[in-house]
């Protein structure tokens, strides 16, 4: 059984810096899995934030980029999400996907972006 599990989510004051993790079980072929990170803000849809293929192949969110790095540990079979400059419009529940077998989300984080 497929599970992803989302961890480092809170609240932070606007410009400040959280690191999310995304703990991967039950899939035997992790390194081979791309993965990704979506957000869904309050009252709106879910939207992607970062992905990072097997080859380490990297893509963001233009509102993101600068400010946002996902990177993956296969060895640990995790992926990250390094949020930094965080602003209010960040504020969203932030969910872990991974692209195999007809896609696998986690249950989410919540990051809340506030003074």
């Amino acid at each position: 059984q497929v599970q992803l599990v989302e961890s480092g989510g809170g609240l932070v004051q606007p410009g400040g810096s959280l690191r999310l993790s995304c703990a991967v079980s039950g899939i035997i072929f992790f390194s081979y899995t791309e993965m990704g990170w979506y957000r869904q803000p309050p009252g709106k849809q879910r939207e992607l934030v970062a992905t990072i293929t097997s080859g380490d192949w990297i893509s963001y969110a233009d509102s993101v980029k600068g400010r946002f790095t996902i990177s993956r540990d296969n060895t640990k079979k995790s992926v990250y999400l390094q949020m930094n400059s965080l602003k209010p419009e960040d504020t969203a529940l932030y969910y872990c996907y991974a692209n195999t077998d007809g896609g696998h989300w986690g249950k989410g984080t919540l990051v809340t972006v506030s003074s």
